[in-house]
């Protein structure tokens, strides 16, 4: 007898906030003598995203609440840049390798940061409604920030590979 899993939305939602709070942390922790957090967001994406698609907006949309000031935002992604230095950029599927490294047009900083940005919105709202944060997530991941979501996990797969993730 195969016994069903009942869908607890509660226990769902407590996991994805849990993982964009570690997210959120880890971003808020680079640059410091934390030598692995590359690594460490490189194993979260994955499990992020399955969380995320795991849980329905049910069509519901939520109005971004852009809390963060866009001097912010890109101080960010300066960071991030800085720290990510020549593993920053990388080539998109439409991109042509004959145009030269000046023509890479994808940046993880600007994944990861937009991700952040989307994240942190998310765990302010939870605090208040967490169907709202659930909603917020889930129609922002369709819309924005699951395509940075997907190509930061590709590229940082890529350094993976490369032995590139802990430098």
């Amino acid at each position: 007898m195969i016994q069903q899993t009942r869908f607890d939305a509660p226990r769902l939602f407590h996991d994805v906030a849990a993982l964009a709070r570690r997210y959120c942390d880890i971003i808020d922790l680079s640059g410091s003598d934390w030598k692995h957090w590359l690594r460490d967001i490189a194993n979260l994406l994955p499990r992020l995203q399955v969380a995320v698609v795991s849980v329905s907006g049910e069509g519901r949309e939520v109005d971004p609440i852009d809390l963060m000031d866009l001097d912010a935002r890109f101080e960010l992604f300066a960071h991030l840049r800085r720290l990510l230095a020549d593993r920053d950029s990388y080539w998109l599927e439409f991109d042509s390798g004959s145009e030269g490294a000046d023509a890479m047009t994808g940046s993880l900083a600007d994944d990861l940061t937009d991700i952040y940005c989307e994240l942190k919105q998310g765990l302010l709202l939870y605090e208040l409604d967490p169907d709202d944060a659930m909603a917020l997530w889930s129609s922002g991941y369709e819309r924005h920030w699951g395509r940075h979501l997907i190509d930061a996990d590709r590229h940082l797969a890529m350094l993976g590979a490369q032995a590139r993730l802990d430098r």
